[in-house]
């Protein structure tokens, strides 16, 4: 099997935890990913209409990830396609893509997601090129958290045709809180999409969590309008999921507040989108997270992350001591939505 298109793992520093691990020899960073691995692959009527290709892993641990079985692979056992040949893969994909189901749908894309597909970023870049061999015309979507080195970033604007990319708070403690990795990067790349990469943009996505960011969505939207007011932004509504299954679903009021708060700020292309009203409720924050963190959303995210074993706060996935034995990558939800 050649694998020297996936150097880059030898050393890997593809996005901001910058690990430096060599992944080809099975040295885990906060991924605990060695070599690419595919969780699933099939046709996707989502916008925008592809054949999504959900690449397993994740550099983030988001207590609400509604694809936990795939993101945090390989702790929880999922069953997976596991490393599949690029040209393999890129030939499978194209024909999906020209499939009477592929028509009828009207996919028009190759469409990676996760997890996180910026940690497989040189796998993917040969799929692409195996791809657009078949068929030079092939586009592309890369849906990201942002979380990628500015290097990582220029790569994926390269070849990408559309990004969708999310944000999930602007305050770095919330972000911490939820993700266990800082919102700077993230902030930083969504800027500079947005100043350089803007035909690029399929849009911004904030999922909209009660209790937790409510109060960070002014904040996020006046961060956009100050980039540029036209840059498309889709608020999604938060159902339970992961280590928050119980947590409160979003109400079809909170969105609709949300898409009001992104037009007071100046943006003119919000809207909102997501299965609203899903019962649950909101638990009571730890004493002692009141005290570590300043923010009531962030303290109360992270007492979600404290009942499952997470020990640091802020939550600090690169440097913390148990991010080779985390609780959270282990966890199990009883239901998911």
């Amino acid at each position: 099997m050649d694998i020297n298109y996936l150097a880059d793992l030898e050393s890997c520093q593809l996005c901001e935890h910058r690990c430096a691990v060599n992944r080809l020899k099975g040295e885990p960073g906060v991924c605990r990913m060695g070599l690419p691995e595919v969780a699933s692959a099939t046709l996707h009527p989502a916008p925008p209409q592809s054949y999504t290709i959900f690449m397993a892993g994740c550099n983030f641990k988001c207590l609400n990830c509604q694809n936990w079985s795939i993101s945090q692979y390989p702790d929880n056992g999922s069953s997976i396609r596991g490393f599949v040949e690029p040209g393999k893969l890129a030939l499978e994909s194209i024909n999906h893509i020209n499939s009477m189901f592929g028509r009828m749908m009207e996919a028009d894309r190759i469409f990676f997601s996760g997890g996180e597909p910026t940690i497989h970023l040189p796998y993917i870049e040969k799929l692409i090129n195996e791809a657009r061999k078949i068929d030079p015309s092939t586009k592309v979507n890369f849906d990201t958290n942002g979380f990628m080195t500015e290097e990582s970033l220029k790569r994926v604007l390269n070849f990408t045709t559309s990004i969708t990319y999310d944000i999930k708070a602007f305050h770095d403690e919330t972000h911490r809180a939820l993700t266990g990795a800082s919102v700077e990067p993230v902030l930083r790349n969504a800027a500079y999409i947005g100043k350089y990469a803007k035909e690029k943009l399929w849009e911004y996505r904030i999922l909209v969590i009660p209790g937790i960011n409510e109060a960070e969505i002014g904040h996020v939207c006046e961060f956009i309008s100050s980039i540029d007011p036209s840059l498309p932004v889709c608020f999604l509504a938060f159902r339970p999921n992961f280590i928050m299954e119980s947590h409160q679903g979003a109400s079809t009021k909170l969105m609709q507040q949300c898409v009001k708060i992104a037009e007071k700020a100046g943006l003119k292309n919000a809207s909102w989108s997501g299965h609203t009203g899903l019962q649950g409720k909101i638990i009571s924050v730890n004493e002692d997270l009141k005290r570590t963190y300043i923010l009531p959303g962030a303290a109360l995210a992270g007492t979600y992350a404290l009942q499952v074993g997470c020990v640091s706060h802020p939550r600090d996935c690169r440097n913390c001591q148990n991010n080779q034995a985390c609780k959270i990558k282990c966890c199990i939800p009883a239901i998911s939505t």
